[in-house]
């Protein structure tokens, strides 16, 4: 009975100190990550964005799941013009929308704020038409924000200037493939005129070659016939003189 309770005894102390450590172990890793975090937000603040990069990806070493550290660290990311990293920051965030909201109602002005950047990383890089839907997302979440109602505006129209300049290259291009159709047909029908044309004088040349063939050899029948005719003659007026003599 005894050695029963003191393994009893010996287990509860082994779960308490476990316990114990894992809650000391996850306070200090909530420090590290604020440090870290702190850190960063100085170095933003003194526009030493690289430092705070650091500095942030630190903290979401520590965290992974930390929003604070990523969205500092797309903000950070984003002054260094690091656009494609910034927008994958962001994105994560974008993906835990409906939990962070879930969560606390709040963060729907850090989201808007989120969606708000984006939009500016997707109209840098000309995607017009994602950078409207990401800042229609953030005047969602915050109806009040005039630079994103403004952006958004600006946006749209860009999207309709981009669209309609994409209308009239495909409008120009299909007239050059219909002009250039056109030149091939024609420069066809061309070929095939200049062939029968050529055909037609190949056969008129042999008509009349033909025809001349034909008159040369009537004429020279002719005057192989004369030539008969005359030896003919000839050979009668030799008989006739010889009669006489006789």
């Amino acid at each position: 009975m005894n050695k029963s309770m003191k393994r009893r005894t010996l287990y509860i102390i082994g779960i308490g100190m476990a316990t114990l450590l894992l809650a000391v172990g996850s306070t200090s890793a909530q420090k590290a990550e604020r440090s870290n975090i702190r850190r960063g937000n100085r170095f933003y603040r003194n526009e030493k964005y690289t430092e705070s990069e650091i500095a942030y990806r630190k903290s979401i070493e520590v965290n992974p799941r930390s929003v604070e550290a990523a969205y500092n660290l797309g903000n950070a990311l984003y002054k260094q013009k690091k656009y494609p990293e910034a927008a994958e920051q962001y994105m994560q965030i974008v993906g835990r929308r409906e939990q962070l909201l879930a969560d606390n109602p709040a963060n729907g002005k850090r989201l808007a704020e989120v969606y708000h950047n984006l939009g500016n990383i997707q109209m840098q890089g000309k995607d017009y038409a994602k950078s409207v839907e990401a800042y229609k997302q953030s005047l969602r979440l915050n109806p009040k924000d005039d630079e994103t109602r403004y952006n958004l505006a600006l946006a749209q129209k860009l999207l309709h200037n981009q669209q309609q300049n994409q209308q009239n290259q495909q409008q120009n291009q299909q007239q050059q493939q219909q002009q250039e159709q056109q030149q091939q047909q024609q420069q066809n029908e061309d070929k095939r005129e200049n062939k029968t044309q050529q055909e037609k004088q190949q056969n008129e040349q042999m008509s009349q070659d033909n025809a001349q063939q034909i008159l040369d050899a009537f004429l020279q029948d002719e005057r192989d016939t004369q030539e008969k005719v005359k030896k003919a003659q000839q050979q009668q007026q030799k008989r006739r003189k010889t009669d006489k003599q006789w």
